[in-house]
């Protein structure tokens, strides 16, 4: 699992860097006033990162269900933070594709792929949350 999270964590922090490139593309086709294909193309870089962001925070909040189900019971507080936190990405990053998507007049199943990543994420963080919930009553 901690490969996995090394993983996660690698590709999210190389994301920041194409996120900021994709942004700035999308600026400066904006300022083209008849480009509508790159303006296309450009929101549609600016969706796909926010998308793999959202899918990663899934990614990361179904790890961390399984640390706070079955790893060490001194870590399920910080399983738990994780895939809340995790989840959150996940939906501010879904609220980025819809604005791009909107934007771009791109295909819908990008925001659908960026809802279900919130719906897995959401759903992991509720696992995880009453893993400890359990937890406590057990003691």
């Amino acid at each position: 699992m901690a490969d996995q999270a090394d993983e996660l964590r690698r590709r999210a922090a190389d994301l920041a860097d194409v996120d900021a490139q994709a942004y700035t593309a999308v600026l400066e086709a904006l300022r083209l006033p008849r480009e509508a294909d790159q303006r296309r193309e450009a929101l549609r870089g600016a969706a796909v990162v926010p998308l793999e962001i959202a899918e990663i925070g899934a990614q990361v909040a179904q790890l961390a269900v399984r640390v706070a189900e079955a790893g060490n019971p001194n870590l399920r507080g910080d399983a738990v933070t994780g895939a809340v936190l995790a989840a959150a990405s996940a939906r501010s990053a879904s609220c980025l594709v819809d604005i791009n998507v909107d934007l771009g007049g791109l295909e819908p199943e990008l925001s659908r792929r960026a809802a279900q990543a919130v719906t897995d994420a959401t759903d992991a963080a509720g696992r995880a949350t009453m893993s400890t919930e359990r937890a406590g009553q057990e003691r």
